[in-house]
């Protein structure tokens, strides 16, 4: 058996999560590779596609296999953790990175529950379906273990955004989520982690800044003490560091990728 680590990746067709496929996979991981590739009448902008996902595979034949899911979809999840053990015969980490951004660019008391609804079913409900599949497999490596968990928060989850309290909403409830889940894996060797990016150059930005009537993505700079768009790969090399068995000492806890965002 090959004793390669092996990585379940979330949202992984573009964005943070494709770039967290990339990294691992230049390391020497194998990773499943998961995104619904479709779009959604409740999300104002395109979502991705199965070519952007099998083009990630054709780039590391043999080592990435592309699944279509949707982490709203628990059943699906369970289907390709266990698609990862059969392949490859073990899991070691887990990243949730699926998020989308809606209901913004109005103030909450025009916003309903419906236009909240997508942000919590796929970036916070997601993240708990990706941990109830991954969890279990995660466990069943024999110890010491060094299984890791990550999930994609936001410095939304830290800072009030203007019209955009759905979007603090859900990232809040993932730090959550995650502090909740080191608990609960409290002494397993395995650890659960939340990464909150600054804005990043992502096609959720883009929308971010179609909200804000922005031109370009890059008048966020401001917003961040590196005067700069933090860049995918700047995040997904967080997370794979935080995947490796050197983060063990980090769990329940927030690494700010964020490039010295400011309130």
């Amino acid at each position: 058996m090959d004793e390669a680590p092996v990585a379940i990746v979330t949202g992984a067709a573009r964005g943070i999560g494709a770039a967290t496929v990339h990294r691992l996979a230049h390391a020497g991981w194998r990773v499943v590779a998961v995104d619904a590739c479709a779009d959604d009448p409740a999300v104002p902008y395109p979502l991705a596609t199965p070519a952007q996902l099998r083009s990630i595979a054709q780039a590391h034949k043999g080592t990435v296999v592309e699944v279509i899911a949707d982490v709203r979809d628990p059943a699906a999840l369970a289907d390709a953790v266990r698609l990862t053990e059969e392949r490859f015969g073990r899991l070691d980490a887990a990243v949730a990175a699926a998020a989308v951004i809606t209901g913004g660019g109005r103030p909450l008391w025009e916003t309903t529950t419906q236009d909240w609804a997508p942000m919590f079913d796929i970036g916070v409900h997601g993240v708990a379906n990706l941990a109830r599949a991954a969890i279990p497999s995660l466990l069943r490596r024999s110890e010491p273990r060094t299984g890791r968990f990550v999930a994609l928060a936001s410095a939304a989850a830290h800072h009030g955004m203007w019209q955009l309290a759905g979007y603090n909403a859900a990232k809040h409830a993932v730090v959550g989520l995650v502090k909740g889940l080191a608990n609960d894996l409290r002494g397993s060797g395995v650890t659960a982690v939340a990464v909150s990016p600054g804005s990043t150059r992502t096609d959720l930005l883009a929308e971010s800044a179609r909200l804000y009537d922005l031109d370009t993505v890059d008048a966020f700079a401001d917003h961040q003490l590196i005067g700069r768009i933090v860049e995918p790969d700047e995040v997904a090399a967080v997370v794979a560091w935080l995947c490796s068995p050197e983060s063990g000492c980090v769990t329940g806890s927030v690494i700010h990728a964020d490039g010295g965002f400011l309130p």
